[in-house]
């Protein structure tokens, strides 16, 4: 019984300890922050204020039906007015308006202008000793209205606001592949903390069984007290290298934690697996990246309001015209059955013209500064062209020598590590020094640390790689994301 109980004991402990740890890998850990980190949640953020955006375009070419009420309007108050001899009079006004009507507007994106088609019905009620109802209808009206012959600023949205909505697209994959990075980052702080410390601890137990050793040969007469006390003293420093780590060990786990937003931050992490081999060719590399990159569309984008701001300045500032016209029909009367019949003509055309006569230069120097802010976005966008491939080109380099760099990486570890072990052997049969023996660990540490940075940097490389190009050249194919729905 009490062997059952004991049994069962250690059964449940080992379950609470399981249940309190978790494993995750590392594309385990990059799937979670593309879900929940922070980094995601302003990336959607932006990226659904940019759907919103394109939205709010499009329906600006789209009929837009409104309904203008009041209901009503009192008026009780001395007003001046003007009577038919043109004399200013005073007369005491005492009335209820009420009105409504609907428009109908329409942008024209080929001309720049609004067409809008509008009724409106209208009550007045006069109160005093003559109390009287009068009505006044539109039935329909046609206007158009255009702020400049000029200038069409539906044409230029029509070219530039597109390009704004594929270049958030475009952003939203390169963040995601951005949260990629910073999750490798802190995943592998992480790991190296976890590994660290597991050596660390390793280390002390070595050191701790090779300072009873060291102390038996000292009582015995076989070793000096320097030594002893050159092992005591490295001994003293793996105890404070155990506890640097398990310091290093929490703030790493809480950052991941914090990051991919879990509760446990008792995570155990998989040593990631190598990836398989694959070339990559600074052509394809570059072809990749000018096709998908959002920083192609970023530099026409600005091309094309460089190239706006130009055409409004050459547009607006020599001869302003505006044009406006209205035709319909209407009628008044102070019986509302009769409102319907013999109705009256109303319409109107006016075009409006500004010139500048003498304005002491600023038109031309409205039209000089667009034209150096386009000389100047040109060059810029140009340099950046160049930075852009040369960014690619120097990392696709960089990349095809990640591998080797790990393989040697890996190999210094397994040949510093061998060494340390035959060195403690060694140490142990008393054929060498405690100073060959320190040396042989401090390699065999340092080459476990560059092995662990070469591993990090070639996944970090991965990563960037992928971000730089927008293209998966293990599976051959264009990185996308699934298509986020807004209600």
């Amino acid at each position: 019984m009490k062997k059952l109980f004991t049994l069962i004991f250690f059964s449940f402990l080992s379950v609470n300890v399981f249940s309190q740890s978790k494993t995750i890998s590392l594309t385990e850990a990059i799937d979670i922050a593309q879900k929940k980190s922070p980094d995601y949640k302003t990336t959607l953020n932006r990226n659904q204020g940019s759907y919103w955006r394109f939205r709010n375009y499009k329906a600006r070419f789209l009929p837009q039906l409104r309904l203008n009420a009041t209901i009503p309007e009192y008026n009780n108050a001395i007003r001046r007015i003007t009577n038919d001899e043109g004399q200013d009079v005073f007369v005491n006004q005492d009335q209820l308006i009420v009105q409504g009507g609907l428009s109908l507007n329409q942008n024209i994106p080929y001309t720049g202008g609004t067409l809008s088609l509008n009724s409106n019905l209208e009550r007045v009620e006069l109160f005093g000793l003559n109390d009287n109802i009068g009505y006044s209808v539109i039935p329909f009206s046609i206007s158009y209205y255009q702020n400049s012959l000029f200038f069409n600023q539906f044409k230029w949205d029509k070219k530039i606001e597109p390009l704004i909505y594929e270049e958030s697209k475009r952003d939203f994959i390169e963040k995601m592949e951005q949260i990629s990075i910073t999750t490798c980052q802190h995943y592998f702080s992480l790991l190296k903390a976890q590994m660290q410390l597991e050596i660390a601890e390793k280390n002390l137990s070595n050191q701790d069984t090779l300072y009873q050793i060291s102390l038996g040969r000292y009582k015995m007469g076989k070793i000096a007290e320097n030594e002893l006390l050159q092992m005591e003293l490295t001994l003293l420093n793996s105890k404070n290298n155990v506890t640097t780590n398990k310091v290093e060990l929490k703030r790493t786990s809480q950052n991941l934690a914090r990051y991919l937003e879990m509760d446990n931050e008792n995570l155990k992490l998989d040593v990631p697996e190598k990836l398989p081999l694959f070339d990559v060719e600074v052509t394809t590399a570059l072809r990749e990246a000018q096709s998908n990159r959002k920083a192609v569309i970023e530099f026409r984008r600005q091309r094309l309001e460089a190239e706006r701001e130009v055409a409004r300045a050459k547009g607006t500032n020599s001869v302003d015209m505006r044009l406006n016209a209205n035709f319909g029909i209407s009628n008044n009367a102070n019986d509302f059955n009769a409102l319907f019949n013999n109705f009256n003509k109303q319409q109107n055309v006016s075009l409006s013209v500004s010139v500048p006569i003498f304005d002491w230069g600023v038109s031309k120097s409205r039209r000089k500064m667009a034209e150096a802010d386009l000389d100047l976005v040109n060059n810029n966008v140009e340099q950046e062209t160049q930075a852009f491939e040369q960014e690619i080109y120097l990392h696709v380099l960089n990349w095809s020598n990640q591998r080797d760099f790990l393989f040697t990486a890996e190999k210094a570890k397994e040949v510093a590590t061998k060494r340390y072990d035959i060195s403690n052997k060694r140490y142990v049969l008393g054929k060498i020094t405690i100073t060959d023996l320190n040396i042989a660990l401090q390699e065999k540490d340092k080459a476990v640390l560059q092995y662990l940075n070469s591993l990090e940097k070639f996944w970090r490389d991965y990563y960037v790689l992928r971000q730089l190009t927008l293209y998966d050249f293990i599976n051959n194919e264009k990185i996308t994301v699934e298509d986020v729905i807004y209600d």
